[in-house]
């Protein structure tokens, strides 16, 4: 079925998105199409001013419209840990545990099987930051991937030359899983990881 070429468009804007298959593009096209054009605007706005003011904070690299950003400028917290995430969605989700830390994150899509590698990154904020002497622990919160386990083990090396401890998060069985359906790496990742009760 033909759609008039503006909503072809904004359906295929929205496929662009993550998460966002052709059936939910186009109920959110529709829907958009259906809103007061007031508010219409104002989603185009919120999308735009996003992109113009909302850059990496030149310090750790989490998204900010502010430099330092919040997270930086928060003399309560814990400055000789640092949590390095991936991307800034890694560091939301890890403010929800009540972290206290500061945060590094990559901002970079690190996919070594593309040929898209480490000398690409910009580690110069981390490395100034562990060259202080104030960082004493760096907690490495990368994917459980086989880019994440790469990445993992150079950063681990990139602390260790300044004297930092590298850790990283626990692998294991999530809450409430079933052991029978764990494969076998989650499963003797949870072994290793062990502790006692």
């Amino acid at each position: 079925m033909r759609l008039a070429r503006p909503l072809e468009n904004l359906i295929d804007q929205l496929l662009k998105l993550p998460g966002i298959g052709p059936k939910t593009a186009q109920r959110l096209a529709l829907y958009i199409l259906k809103l007061p054009e007031t508010e219409a605007r104002q989603l185009a706005q919120a999308i735009v001013d996003c992109r113009q003011k909302v850059f990496p904070c030149s310090r750790c690299g989490y998204l900010t419209d502010s430099d330092p950003c919040i997270i930086c400028s928060d003399e309560s917290r814990d400055k000789s840990l640092i949590c390095i995430g991936e991307e800034s969605s890694d560091v939301i989700a890890i403010e929800r545990t009540g972290f206290r830390g500061q945060y590094f994150v990559l901002n970079k899509d690190f996919n070594l099987m593309e040929d898209k590698g480490l000398e690409d990154l910009n580690l110069q904020p981390l490395e100034e930051r562990l060259a202080s002497g104030e960082i004493k622990e760096v907690v490495l919160a990368l994917n459980p991937d086989m880019d994440g386990e790469v990445m993992s083990r150079f950063l681990a090396a990139v602390a260790g030359s300044f004297g930092v401890k590298a850790t990283r998060l626990a692998h294991g069985l999530p809450v409430g899983g079933d052991i029978e359906f764990a494969d076998e790496i989650t499963l003797r990742r949870a072994l290793e990881g062990r502790k006692e009760l």
